[in-house]
């Protein structure tokens, strides 16, 4: 489906992937303390739970933070291009690529939206596109 170098997730990784190959941005929540988690991992860093539930995220945020590449590291990619960090209004931060934008437009706090691109039957990638208003 793709030339793009894809991830080859093992363990709770592959289940997060698979939640996303089929379009669902789901993310990992505390099921004793509600903390949300990302990413993915055994034990909940605030309580120590090992019971969690794939929990469903609205998939908008803010940018955190990125970095504008200048030097292709995946041929998917044609530079100068961004790869954001954002943090969704559930409080997990994820790193993905970014559309709809002209680089020099990006800006801390800039509302975004997660669009989840499929990559294969498994995985699925994030994008960040601004907010409409």
């Amino acid at each position: 489906m793709t030339d793009r170098l894809l991830p080859n997730p093992i363990g709770l990784n592959a289940e997060l992937y698979a939640h996303w190959g089929r379009g669902e941005l789901r993310l990992q929540r505390c099921d004793d303390c509600s903390t949300w988690r990302h990413p993915p991992r055994y034990l909940c860093a605030n309580c120590g739970s090992p019971r969690f539930t794939w929990a469903l995220s609205e998939g908008r945020g803010r940018v955190f933070s990125w970095t504008i590449t200048h030097r292709a590291v995946d041929p998917a990619f044609e530079p100068p291009y961004a790869i954001v960090v954002a943090e969704l209004a559930e409080g997990p931060r994820l790193v993905g690529s970014l559309a709809g934008i002209e680089l020099g437009e990006l800006a801390l706090d800039l509302p975004v939206t997660v669009e989840l691109e499929p990559m294969s039957d498994t995985i699925a990638l994030v994008t960040f596109r601004p907010q409409s208003s």
